[in-house]
């Protein structure tokens, strides 16, 4: 009797493996490129997909997870993006945006950041994290190395290695508000080194960096051509305390064209679905970039773009008042949070996100029986026991921590609190085997 069972939809495996890679299977092997085997899904979207999951099977579920804000994309953009479809503007554009959208973003270039660029220095894209793999393509050989400070985007060390090329992880030290350093920099770099990713402020630790921190790390690129910059700078319309923001093409003009500034609409406005970033650099880079996208995905949704002239030229005045809002949040969170036993919050300058250590939780016990002895049974116990979604601070290069969002309701942060503390209370420390 043949027990084979029949292909499975997810990997064409007659044995029923659902793995990418199953030992001992050729079929599942030759399928997927070797390009994959380094390559994992998004640890945050993964947490995110899972809380939906949860909650579409009716299971009460607080998603901390989440990289988006809770806030409803500004009613003038809206009513533009309406205005756009019944104007007929619902056909290809050009390739990398739309002339309207490309003026709006150089002025939003100069005004926000007191960088020039030329028309043939910026294009559009969908999404930021499309112009980052966009760049990245472009530009490495296998076997070129990408350094990127940690803690990290989840993202940067993967797409590096899509394309072929090293991520080569530098881990960033909590007394220097886990900023990347000039001393570090310096001994991450190899002859193979292409670029610097830079994030500011950074998902996941809130780190803004200073003037004086930016100056440092282009003292050490201008000693090393062969190393480009590339400035993540999408939540810089998040900011607490007062803190300002300062674009790194601006603080050393001199290197701006070793620089990729990347920001788009997705966090301050509050459009991540409308899924459009934007980009200046160089007019080679840029033109290179464009290359890629026409070949891949091509031209954006015109009516997003349409949406995103509206954003970008519209009223600024709420960008300020929606980072009022989650800096509140994050006031009330950190000492609910520092107050549970084993864990410690950072305080972060920008972005809404809390990056907790939790460290202090290893070697307890749960009440299923489980010793806690790494984040992602941290992350997996808060979701079994306190039903809230956190991420693994693995997966963002440095561990022990757990990241959580604080772009939810205060209410449902109150509460994951209380749950998550409730949670802790049942540990009990391991006994010795």
């Amino acid at each position: 009797m043949n027990e084979d069972k029949p292909a499975g939809p997810q990997t064409g495996c007659a044995h029923g493996h659902t793995e990418l890679y199953p030992k001992g299977c050729a079929r599942v092997t030759k399928l997927i490129a070797d390009r994959l085997e380094g390559v994992k899904p998004s640890a945050s979207g993964k947490a995110s997909q899972r809380a939906r999951e949860l909650l579409a099977a009716g299971i009460d579920v607080i998603s901390l997870a989440t990289g988006e804000p809770d806030f409803d994309t500004p009613e003038h953009v809206i009513e533009a993006a309406i205005a756009a479809m019944r104007a007929g503007d619902t056909r290809y554009t050009s390739v990398g945006g739309t002339p309207a959208l490309l003026r709006a973003v150089r002025t939003k270039f100069q005004r926000d950041n007191a960088i020039d660029y030329a028309p043939n220095e910026v294009m559009c894209a969908p999404g930021t994290k499309n112009l980052i793999f966009l760049a990245l393509m472009a530009t490495l050989n296998e076997g070129d190395e990408v350094i990127v400070p940690a803690p990290h985007w989840v993202s940067y060390t993967d797409m590096t290695r899509l394309v072929g090329g090293n991520p080569v992880v530098v881990p960033c030290s909590h007394n220097n508000g886990y900023k990347l350093d000039g001393a570090s920099l310096e001994a991450a770099i190899t002859p193979r080194t292409r670029w610097l990713m830079l994030n500011t402020p950074s998902n996941p630790t809130g780190a803004v960096y200073t003037p004086e921190d930016l100056l440092e790390i282009a003292e050490v690129l201008r000693r090393h051509p062969q190393v480009m910059l590339m400035s993540d700078e999408i939540y810089e319309h998040i900011l607490f305390d007062g803190v300002k923001f300062h674009s790194f093409a601006a603080v050393a003009p001199d290197l701006k064209e070793r620089t990729l500034t990347l920001s788009g609409v997705s966090k301050g406005y509050a459009m991540t679905g409308w899924r459009v970033g934007f980009a200046g650099g160089t007019a080679p880079l840029i033109a290179a970039m464009k290359e890629v996208l026409s070949q891949s995905s091509g031209s954006l949704c015109s009516i997003s773009q349409a949406a995103s002239v509206a954003a970008l030229e519209g009223p600024q005045d709420y960008l300020a008042e929606r980072s009022a809002s989650f800096q509140a949040r994050r006031d009330r969170l950190i000492p609910l949070l520092d107050a549970i036993p084993g864990l410690r919050c950072h305080r972060p300058q920008g972005a809404f996100y809390l990056f907790v250590e939790c460290g202090g939780l290893f070697g307890l016990r749960t009440p299923a029986g489980t010793v806690l002895e790494k984040d992602a049974d941290v992350a997996a116990f808060f979701l079994d026991e306190a039903r809230v979604v956190v991420v693994a601070g693995a997966a963002y290069g440095l561990s022990p921590h757990v990241r959580l969002s604080i772009a939810t309701s205060m209410e449902k942060l109150e509460e994951a609190a209380a749950r998550m503390a409730a949670a802790v209370a049942k540990l009990s420390p391991a006994m010795a085997a």
